[in-house]
């Protein structure tokens, strides 16, 4: 071990560790760049589907189709692109330093170099508000006391005391009073000390979490894998209606070439070439929307997962409570109590023991204790000058401060560890017993407790030791980090939704108790990490899945819980800001990260941010994410409807042998124009009434369910049996077949629109359909008006489509058939929901 009166390294020495060990700096995970980015995207099997068609059309020769399919596959790509580059130029700006800058001793002189240059061996100078740059031990303390809650998530600092010698150097650990060590990206909130770096980059303990993260594997979105599982269905299906629409062309027509084409467009008709720009769009105006809460989507798929978590792990510093510590109770010698509020300061038996606990602290705290006194008395020491400070030491818990006025009268003010400051006083045995029972009083609701005393010296001369002053006892200080105030109602929510929330945390049971009473999850057991380590999973799921507060957890432990409760069939969303975190933040299904109190490595293994560290904004993604998802099965369950209709009326004439009505580009139209456009309503719909009162959805629930499918088969065999019947009764009448084809597009178009005002809620009825808030659906109506009138009153775009002319009387019929549709579709509804109580078809 190294005198403190050494020279540390010299620049050869620290420059050949480098070299050999590495620079002190975490390895970040890969940064996913533009070209990157459009990898991810084009892996997407639907968006593959998409490009495919395309391509297929453009082999035919039909170029506009072709086009028409690759521009909106391009839309897709750039609206995922800009999503997702912006988030990751989010997270750059959110970026803390991991390896802050460092003063260091080399060659005997003291210079401030950056975080990442630190080398084994080096000697790192420690002062107030310095971040740690890499794990040392400490050879020189005075009054040091760090913040470790991002390694150990217990909110109040604790105290460092320099090395004895290295024979006799316990294995280094974080979290604890009186340690030798000090670990990287801790922070030094009072006094002084210097130190002997141990470690750097992964070999720290910082390092050594975040290695264990690339051992777990991120599971992929279940809607992903519900869609490629759909994709794949319909692309069965397809084949097969291909393959027998050749075969019933060529025998019954004798056109095979005909009858290949006609497959081709038939197929098309089937393949659901919308749902990979509906399923881009609805997740990355989903990130946007809730990017408008002050929550950051690092991977947009999560926000549905929202919707099906079970399960809500959550620690405790910094996101159930404010990491700040506040006065939470004030007690006086005679056992009075106090709990201070914004008047605190106009309760005059309190106010000396208020002034005295402030001038016990220094001018400009970073201790949060210190910081909560100065907040009640900001004005304490005004008038007076500090002459002398006793600094805390091992073997006496207390600290003293002398303030001189100008009649050099002094006031000698001391705060400490209760007994310590009772004992100080003078207190006998009898006293002293009083005093321990209501500091135990205090700790059992959790809050941590200072003595204060006050004592006047009019002499010159100081004693030597803080015990040569006549204190006298002026009371109890209670401390508490306080749970946010929107914490209780967001849990009362998160239960109403059927979610439970586990606190999971490294404080002492009782201050975890505590912080669980106050914010509304009336814990019946606290469990340690002890209790932890002697069950096996199951058992430990089952506690989780009970009133238990985990408290005195190691991070090991907090992986443990997450992955017992997933095995257990759980859907699993952890939040957390700390180091301690990361590893339960990757596992979980749903990893839940604080923005602002947040380290980089627990972001990094997020897929959700929240950027203003408010609890509350976990139920706004949850309840988003809900919202989503049914609004997502709405617009693929018209889709669906949608699609019946088109390839029918494009089969029908195969079967009745009438002319091809339908050509590609009207197929193309209906499918890459109307369709994706009228299911952006959808994506704007309000969530439902019932949203955040129904239990979460079966992990294992498809996207597509078997209710759904059938009520999208009946939306679709209705719209199709109208638009069917205007088609052979306008042919059999003798029409054109340029009328007939305008006649059954129009018709069919305007069916379509009604199945909008059909889908966009199973619950509520057709006049709040019509009249429920949707901009984005009036200006679908007006785009939808006039394309159709376009088509009439253009002569080039009734060339294009091969229209005829329509009278009034015709449109009267596609008017006709429309509503038919529409009321018939929300009469059915009723019978429906009396099976299916929920907001949509399970």
């Amino acid at each position: 071990m190294r005198s403190p009166a050494m020279q540390g390294l010299t620049a050869s020495e620290a420059q050949a560790r480098l070299k050999a060990e590495g620079f002190n700096e975490l390895p970040r995970t890969g940064r996913r760049t533009i070209l990157r980015l459009i990898v991810e995207v084009l892996r997407e099997p639907m968006l593959l589907l998409l490009l495919a068609g395309g391509l297929i059309y453009f082999v035919l020769g039909d170029l506009g189709e072709a086009l028409l399919l690759l521009v909106f596959a391009s839309i897709s790509i750039v609206i995922t692109i800009v999503q997702e580059a912006r988030t990751e130029r989010v997270l750059d700006s959110l970026r803390d330093l991991t390896s802050p800058r460092a003063l260091v001793i080399r060659g005997g002189e003291r210079i401030r170099i950056p975080g990442r240059e630190v080398a084994r061996g080096d000697l790192i100078v420690l002062s107030e508000g310095d971040r740690v740059a890499a794990d040392a031990t400490v050879l020189r303390s005075v009054d040091l006391l760090l913040d470790e809650s991002l390694l150990t998530g217990e909110s109040v600092p604790v105290r460092k005391q320099a090395s004895p010698s290295p024979e006799k150097l316990p294995a280094p650990h974080a979290g604890g009073d009186d340690q030798p060590f000090v670990f990287s990206g801790t922070m030094v909130v009072r006094g002084s000390g210097m130190a002997e770096v141990t470690s750097t980059g992964v070999q720290s303990e910082i390092g050594k979490i975040g290695q264990s993260l690339h051992s777990l594997v991120t599971e992929a979105p279940r809607l992903q894998q519900q869609t490629t599982r759909l994709v794949a269905t319909v692309a069965v299906a397809s084949a097969f209606v291909i393959g027998l629409t050749v075969l019933l062309y060529g025998l019954y027509r004798g056109g095979w070439l005909e009858g290949v084409l006609a497959g081709i467009a038939l197929g098309m008709s089937m393949l659901p070439e919308e749902f990979p720009v509906v399923l881009t769009v609805f997740l990355a105006m989903g990130a946007w929307r809730i990017s408008q809460a002050r929550v950051l989507t690092r991977r947009a798929s999560a926000i549905e997962s929202l919707g099906a978590a079970t399960v809500l792990c959550t620690d405790k510093t910094g996101t159930l409570t404010e990491n700040r510590m506040t006065v939470a109770r004030l007690v006086l010698p005679d056992g009075t109590q106090h709990t201070p509020d914004t008047a605190a300061r106009a309760a005059p038996a309190f106010n000396r023991l208020i002034e005295t606990g402030a001038l016990a602290c220094v001018r400009e705290p970073f201790d949060p204790m210190e910081k909560a006194l100065h907040s009640l008395a900001s004005d304490a020491g005004a008038g007076r000058r500090l002459v002398q400070s006793y600094g805390l030491r091992p073997d006496l818990l207390a600290m003293s401060n002398v303030w001189c006025g100008r009649d050099d009268d002094c006031v000698v003010a001391a705060k400490g560890a209760p007994e310590t400051i009772g004992m100080l006083c003078g207190m006998n045995a009898e006293e002293l017993a009083e005093l321990r029972a209501r500091v135990d009083a205090l700790a059992r609701e959790g809050l941590r407790v200072l003595g204060v005393a006050r004592a006047n010296w009019a002499e010159t001369d100081l004693p030597e030791a803080q015990c040569g002053f006549p204190f006298r006892f002026c009371g109890l200080i209670g401390f508490a980090d306080p749970p946010r105030p929107e914490v209780k109602d967001a849990i009362s929510e998160c239960r109403s939704a059927g979610i439970h929330v586990v606190m999971i945390t490294g404080d002492y049971p009782a201050t975890a108790s505590a912080i669980a009473t106050r914010a509304g999850l009336n814990p019946e057991h606290v469990m340690t990490g002890a209790d932890v380590e002697a069950m096996a999973d199951a058992e430990l799921a089952g506690a989780a899945r009970g009133r238990a507060v985990f408290a005195r957890i190691a991070p090991a432990q907090k992986l443990r819980i997450v992955n017992a409760l997933k095995d257990a069939g759980e859907i699993v969303a952890m939040t957390g800001d700390g180091v301690n975190d990361a590893p339960s933040l990757k596992a979980a299904h749903i990893g839940i990260a604080m923005g602002g109190r947040g380290t980089d490595v627990a972001r990094e293994a997020s897929s959700i941010v929240l950027l203003d560290d408010d609890f509350g904004s976990i139920v706004k993604a949850i309840r988003l994410g809900r919202r989503i998802y049914d609004n997502l099965r709405k617009a693929m369950s018209f889709i669906l409807a949608v699609h019946i209709p088109i390839a029918g009326l494009a089969l029908l004439p195969l079967l009745t042998g009438m002319p091809l009505l339908f050509g590609p580009v009207h197929i193309a139209f209906l499918e890459m124009i109307i369709d994706p456009v009228c299911s952006l309503v959808f994506e704007a719909e309000t969530e439902e009434r019932d949203v955040m009162r129904r239990p979460p959805r079966s992990p294992d629930e498809p996207l597509l369910t078997r209710s759904l499918l059938v009520w999208s088969a009946l939306q679709g065999s209705l719209a199709l049996l109208l638009t069917g019947a205007v088609m052979v009764t306008a042919n059999s009448y003798g029409m054109p077949a340029n009328e007939v084809r305008a006649l059954t597009f129009f018709s069919l178009v305007l069916v379509i629109v009604s199945l909008i005002f059909v889908n966009r809620s199973f619950s509520s009825s057709l006049v709040e359909a019509f009249t429920r808030p949707n901009r984005t659906l009036v200006v679908i109506v007006m785009f939808v008006t006039s394309v159709l009138t376009l088509s009439l009153v253009w002569p080039a775009a009734a060339d294009l489509f091969r229209f005829g002319p329509l009278h009034t009387d015709d449109l009267a019929v596609t008017a006709v058939v429309a509503l038919v549709c529409l009321i018939l579709l929300e009469l059915s509804k009723y019978p429906l929901r009396r099976r299916a109580p929920t907001s949509w078809p399970a």
